[in-house]
């Protein structure tokens, strides 16, 4: 029983949701590009002056984690923990690929997602979030949102995820997903896009467990290392 703040910046969207005891009370988003410094705390105060509530009154923050953009993900996770370092609350990670497998799920419960000739309970679920090129980060969940896999990054070819594709139907979505439909045709991709709506659930299961990370050593994780580039430009 939990007032939470959650927070998810790993890909162009920025997304900032608030929830009690796992409802979600109010939601603020923007997938205008990567200005998340500045749209966070925006967000963040927008939706406390709309709810009325106080920054005392949160119970503690929860952030996704990724894998997703390496910009993005420090972002948020470096104002998470200063929120959670001001108020002296505890921070809750969780991971950017199950938040968006929990979307998809709520967006299907909805009626949201129409998947014609598709069994959803049987299906295998594969959020994607673009790594550049044809790599994406991904990992296979069952229909109720269980992993089934570890998280990977992935150059998709014709052969990528062929064990589970045999297995049924495979569903993708995120935003590296559409890149993939056409190389895994026999794929079922539906739009949808990451959420902090979908750190809400997962959040409230943490608090409740006491599944709290060390704000003086957390990382998000990244999955892979931040490569620099050097100019070919040359300098005068």
């Amino acid at each position: 029983m939990a007032l939470i703040l959650s927070i998810e910046t790993g890909t162009d969207i920025c997304s900032v949701a608030l929830a009690n005891d796992g409802e979600l009370i109010a939601l603020r988003e923007s997938d205008e590009g990567r200005d998340h410094a500045k749209k966070v705390a925006l967000f963040v105060d927008e939706l406390l002056r709309e709810t009325g509530v106080q920054p005392s009154d949160l119970d503690a923050i929860a952030v996704g984690k990724g894998p997703g953009s390496y910009t993005g993900l420090r972002i948020g996770v470096s104002f998470a923990k200063g929120m959670c370092y001001a108020l002296n609350i505890p921070l809750i990670s969780v991971g950017s690929l199950d938040a968006l497998t929990e979307v998809a799920r709520e967006d299907f419960d909805a009626g949201i997602i129409d998947v014609e000739d598709v069994e959803w309970s049987t299906s295998h679920l594969c959020p994607m979030v673009d790594a550049r090129r044809m790599e994406v980060y991904a990992q296979v969940f069952d229909a109720s949102g269980v992993a089934q896999s570890e998280v990977v990054a992935e150059v998709v070819t014709e052969e990528s995820f062929v064990e589970w594709r045999q297995r049924g139907k495979f569903v993708i979505f995120g935003n590296g997903a559409a890149k993939c439909a056409e190389v895994l045709k026999d794929a079922v991709y539906v739009n949808v896009s990451p959420s902090a709506r979908g750190i809400v659930r997962l959040a409230e299961e943490a608090f409740n467990a006491n599944r709290f990370e060390d704000l003086a050593y957390f990382e998000p994780f990244y999955l892979k290392e931040f490569l620099v580039i050097p100019s070919k430009k040359k300098l005068l």
